[in-house]
Parts: C-alpha cells; structure tokens; sequence
C-alpha cells in the first residue's frame, strides 16, 4: 500500500497518471477516461488534456466515466472546468457513470449541468438518457 500511495504522490507532484483516450463517433468526440479516480491527484492532468482534446472540435463532447469508481470535489471541478472550455452554450455529456460518481453529481444537483447518458449515445437512440 505504501508504494501505492508514494506513486500517487508522485503523480500529484508532477500532474501526470490520468490516461484519455479519444476517438471520433461521426460528429461526435467520444472521450473515454481510464483511470478509477478523478480527485485532486489527476485533476490538472485531466483538465490540460481536455484542453487538448477539445481545441479544434466544435461538436458535442462525450465523455465516458464507466471506469471511474471515486470522485471528489477536485474531480467535479475539473469536469466543470473541461464544460467550460467547450465554450458558451455547449455541455459536456457524460456517459455510463458508476453509482457513486452519480450520487455525487446528484448532491450537488450537478446531474442537471451536464447532460447525462447510460449508456453511450451513438449506441442507442436515446439522446438524453437520464
């Protein structure tokens, strides 16, 4: 557990360890986050690679949470802040959250800012899934 936790540190020092995978799914950036936390550690990772990712895209942003099993108030700023670098009048959507990460987001009512989704979208024809 130590060596765990000396890793995370590490991390937090140096903002690294948080993994995004993109790909496209027709208009759609589909984002898709591979770790099992979004807290204080990754936070400003996740923030500058979503700066990255979203810069030359004009069109609906989908972010896949179904790996992630712990979220914090760090991490709800960074989604926020990921909202908002897709500029006025676009939401960051967010696809398959784990129950937790969905108490979360419904306690501080944040569940009604990003538009929510079960499933993946371009799976399914339900747009708006929650």
């Amino acid at each position: 557990m130590p060596k765990v936790r000396a890793e995370r540190q590490r991390q937090m020092r140096e903002g690294t360890g948080m993994q995004i995978t993109q790909t496209m799914q027709g208009d759609v950036l589909a984002l898709t986050l591979r770790e099992t936390r979004l807290d204080a550690t990754g936070a400003l990772s996740f923030k500058e690679q979503m700066r990255s990712a979203v810069a030359n895209h004009d069109g609906r942003v989908v972010l896949d949470m179904h790996e992630v099993q712990f979220m914090d108030s760090s991490g709800l700023g960074a989604l926020v802040a990921g909202m908002k670098m897709l500029g006025e009048g676009r939401r960051l959507e967010l696809a398959r959250c784990d129950a937790i990460v969905l108490k979360v987001l419904a306690l501080t009512r944040m569940d009604r800012v990003f538009v929510m989704h079960d499933g993946l979208p371009w799976e399914s024809d339900d747009q708006d899934a929650a």
